[in-house]
């Protein structure tokens, strides 16, 4: 048999990383391998361990596909599975800092993550300094002797702050700490965080990794300075994610080089009309000149996804709720990175530590599904119309 090449293209690795239909009996995609209990051929391969597979929370062939497949993608020393993105998330900072250790923490991390640093990581002996998204080569100011690690959020959860993640990856491994980030927005199709100088990178893949709002599941990929620390501890914690769900991932990954493109064009062209609007103050898509981190934007990224927000002009908060509560495509949710369009408020000032947030309007987040963007349109013109009635 011909052997492959090494493919350079990313819509090549998407089809093909981590697929190997001749294990399969010439299945495209690996059956689901469900199972505890693997048996050997004799005593002396199970003592011995030469046995790929040996029980079933230390992997299966799904679960070796899907970590093959993303360590391509990332450009990885390799790869762990988690049950979720907070569950990664929390595993990559646990890998990189133990008790009495320092961390610093962007003022804009996804919330879970905050709450984490303010309750279990306290528990466990891990201080935690917040520190301006925008603070680059000047984060040194802030290490302490016992700084283990630096996370990192490009672009910030709800306000899209962007991080100069190579400036600060210099800092920190100057200082010998590792550099976390959470990779979710981008994905390494349109930020590779491991070659800009991130040693843990990590994916809700959840979001658009899967693409159809149907399993949880999270991903940590390491570059070689940290791929030893993350296996063990991963090991150590005995992290688990269940074959079902990882080939509902894998299955996903195949056709995010045709998703993640149009939830870009549509998101962009929704965020430029959404600039055009009177009810609207400012737009925070970093993929627009109007972005503050614009240049940084094009300096380190391909690409940017779906997800985004807009601050309202001053205005009581029932003209925000009336504004969502009655739209026809955009649904109220957490999480993001399916097919369909969602909406959600937040105040950042209810969570800023290091930061001010001084906008006077409502922040309204809005992830762009796969809609027509035009019916998206059409949907959020009538809500401003509610907006304005009780405006």
């Amino acid at each position: 048999m011909q052997s492959k090449t090494c493919p350079t293209g990313i819509d090549t690795i998407l089809s093909h990383a981590g697929s190997s239909p001749n294990d399969h009996h010439g299945f495209v995609n690996p059956p689901v391998y469900r199972g505890s209990t693997v048996v050997f051929p004799d005593v002396e391969t199970m003592t011995r361990g030469p046995q790929r597979y040996q029980y079933g929370r230390l992997g299966n062939p799904n679960t070796a596909a899907l970590c093959d497949a993303i360590s391509t993608l990332e450009g990885a020393e390799g790869t762990v599975l988690c049950p979720s993105g907070l569950s990664a998330c929390i595993t990559a900072i646990l890998t990189a800092v133990g008790a009495n250790g320092h961390v610093l923490m962007p003022d804009s991390v996804y919330g879970p993550v905050r709450h984490f640093c303010s309750t279990a990581a306290q528990r466990l002996g891990i201080e935690t300094t917040y520190y301006d998204p925008r603070i680059g080569g000047g984060i040194e100011s802030l290490f302490r002797p016992n700084t283990m690690a630096v996370y990192t959020e490009s672009p910030g959860s709800h306000t899209f702050e962007l991080q100069d993640i190579p400036a600060i990856a210099e800092v920190a491994h100057r200082c010998n700490a590792l550099v976390i980030m959470d990779n979710t927005w981008a994905t390494p199709m349109y930020f590779k965080a491991i070659a800009h100088g991130v040693d843990l990178s990590v994916m809700a893949a959840t979001k658009y990794i899967t693409g159809h709002s149907d399993t949880l599941l999270g991903t940590v990929a390491a570059s070689s300075r940290a791929w030893d620390r993350l296996k063990d501890f991963h090991f150590q914690m005995g992290q688990y994610a269940s074959p079902d769900d990882v080939a509902l991932v894998l299955r996903g990954l195949r056709t995010l080089g045709v998703r993640l493109p149009r939830h870009q064009e549509s998101a962009l062209r929704i965020a430029k009309w959404l600039e055009s609007r009177e009810e609207v103050a400012r737009v925070i898509h970093p993929g627009l000149p109007s972005h503050r981190d614009h240049a940084v934007w094009l300096r380190d990224f391909s690409g940017a996804s779906g997800l985004f927000s807009f601050v309202t002009r001053p205005a009581p908060v029932e003209a925000v709720h009336s504004m969502l509560n009655d739209l026809s495509y955009f649904s109220l949710g957490y999480s993001w990175g399916g097919f369909e369009s969602l909406a959600m408020t937040m105040d950042p000032k209810t969570v800023r530590t290091a930061t001010n947030w001084d906008d006077q309007g409502h922040l309204v987040r809005l992830h762009i599904g796969l809609e027509d963007p035009r019916d998206l349109i059409a949907d959020l013109e009538e809500g401003f119309k509610r907006f304005r009635a009780k405006h």
